[in-house]
């Protein structure tokens, strides 16, 4: 397999190959961090930002549904960000 000029989504190294595909879309493995990812995905949430974007609109008073509602994922994921990018203090 060639290498990809794509850069790894974790660790910004440029020794990446493809790795198969999945739901249609073509996976890479990183060579130097051991991670795959996709380029596309199927569902918004696995996109690179939502979780910075769900934290953002948190702060901003928007509420789980209305979040879920505009970013077009489900609430649940909304509330599982949540819970995981609780300060370790809080809890």
């Amino acid at each position: 397999m060639a290498s990809q000029t794509i850069p790894c989504k974790y660790c910004k190294s440029s020794d990446v190959v493809r790795y198969g595909t999945q739901s249609g879309y073509p996976r890479f493995r990183c060579k130097h961090c051991g991670r795959t990812f996709k380029t596309e995905y199927i569902y918004r949430a696995y996109e690179s930002g939502i979780k910075e974007q769900i934290v953002d609109m948190a702060m901003n008073g928007n509420g789980i549904r209305d979040t879920a509602r505009v970013l077009g994922i489900g609430k649940n994921t909304v509330m599982a960000t949540f819970k995981k990018s609780l300060p370790k203090w809080s809890r």
